[in-house]
């Protein structure tokens, strides 16, 4: 009897769509790890797929939208060889029953509360008997760089947050854990490694008793092979001390600070559970440029959650005053079932919009500015893509986040470059959101 046949025979062509966070995407990543140990092939196409998982986001509405057209898309292909539509993630976490009532196309949904059990479930819908619970991550994206997730779910219970509700209280994994997934990534190449959770200065509260990522911050940086090591996202009032020390000992650790405030009134950050005033920030903020000179700060906030006009403009007051380095911004959701859904005051949409162009603008002139302050520096730029035949090429330093978060570095090089190296560039011009430069030698 050949079972080398047999497993011939059970091996199927796997199409995958991961939308969301980049938290999201690592799930993805540990999904095809699971998949490709089976023995299964990761196709591009999906026209070529003879099964598809859409692992999808829920957070808020746009994102849910987008995984919804997503399913629909995808189900699609039933009409062609498509055997299986498994769907995964944050909306079927959410509407579990809704999806498996009301889209017949779909042939499982997975919410992440049976994550557990997700390997023996898509052994039994995939035919593979090789499927293991723990599986090597596929890298998605550019082999040099990739997140890390070191905790998953939140407990920050924000008012306008559905998170809790997806994916429950924060449970930080282990440090062995976490290291021995950074050490196989630095084995296999990556060189730009980002630690992630919905609150990374959280992490080990829950179950080491007391915040663990100076620690993790100290063993991650021995890592020989690694480069760049980034932190998101960080409270403000969790950064704390030790945490600016274990940052300021290694030159791998890249002095960026994702913190995001969502708001800068304090009646606001009240009514939206935030932890701590305003004022607080701006403490955090001054201690950070104090200990880290070319510290790059980025925030996110909300727009239009029931605020008054006066308070949208104490908004953009602070804005100007600590002249973030990087910002993003996203109109306020109501989601079900948070309890921000029935407060008083809500905003009419187009209002929320008006708002939310007004304070981008604001911060596009600030970020102008800052580059505009880069001109005649030489900064690191880790080589990511070249532009056709031409000696130009695109990359990031150490002040943009992976994934087009923040901007790019564009510039030229005399002699051919290597994608996923760093190379020294001298900032020649500046635009709103990216720099431009020359590669110069050593």
């Amino acid at each position: 009897y050949d079972l080398s046949s047999k497993r011939r025979e059970s091996r199927m062509k796997i199409g995958f769509v991961s939308l969301g966070c980049c938290k999201n995407l690592v799930d993805s990543e540990q999904i095809m790890g699971m998949i490709k140990r089976g023995g299964h092939e990761i196709v591009a196409n999906p026209k070529d797929a003879q099964a598809i998982i859409v692992n999808t986001c829920g957070f808020i509405e746009s994102a849910k939208e987008e995984s919804i057209n997503a399913i629909f898309k995808m189900a699609q292909y039933k009409e062609r060889n498509l055997e299986k539509l498994i769907v995964c993630g944050c909306l079927a976490q959410r509407y579990t029953e809704t999806l498996r009532e009301e889209i017949p196309e779909i042939d499982a949904v997975i919410p992440i509360r049976e994550y557990d059990t997700l390997a023996s479930q898509l052994q039994k819908l995939l035919g593979s008997d090789t499927l293991l619970d723990k599986a090597e991550r596929v890298i998605t994206g550019n082999p040099w760089q990739a997140y890390v997730k070191i905790s998953d779910g939140c407990s920050n219970r924000c008012a306008y947050c559905a998170i809790p509700l997806i994916r429950g209280d924060q449970k930080s994994r282990t440090i062995e854990d976490i290291m021995e997934e950074v050490n196989y990534l630095a084995s296999v190449g990556v060189k730009e490694l980002t630690l992630i959770a919905q609150d990374t200065t959280k992490y080990g509260l829950d179950n080491y008793g007391e915040l663990m990522l100076p620690e993790l911050l100290r063993q991650v940086s021995k890592v020989e092979g690694l480069h760049w090591i980034r932190v998101l996202y960080m409270y403000p009032d969790e950064i704390v001390d030790d945490v600016l020390l274990a940052m300021s000992e290694s030159e791998k650790i890249v002095p960026y600070f994702d913190i995001p405030m969502q708001h800068a009134n304090n009646r606001l950050l009240k009514l939206m559970n935030r932890r701590g005033p305003k004022e607080d920030v701006l403490k955090v903020v001054d201690k950070i440029h104090t200990m880290f000179p070319n510290a790059t700060l980025r925030t996110t906030m909300i727009v239009g959650f029931p605020e008054t006009e006066e308070e949208f403009e104490e908004l953009v007051d602070f804005i100007k005053e600590i002249k973030w380095d990087r910002m993003g911004a996203f109109a306020y959701s109501k989601e079900e079932d948070t309890p921000a859904y029935d407060m008083d005051g809500q905003i009419d949409e187009e209002i929320q919009n008006e708002r939310l162009a007004r304070l981008m603008a604001v911060q596009e002139e600030i970020s102008k500015e800052k580059n505009q302050e880069k001109i005649g520096r030489v900064i690191e730029v880790l080589v990511e893509e070249k532009e056709g035949l031409v000696d130009r090429y695109r990359g990031r330093s150490a002040a943009d986040a992976p994934d087009e978060v923040d901007g790019q570095v564009i510039f030229t090089s005399d002699e051919p470059l290597e994608l996923g190296s760093f190379v020294k560039v001298k900032i020649t011009g500046a635009k709103s959101y990216d720099v431009y430069g020359t590669c110069v030698s050593e």
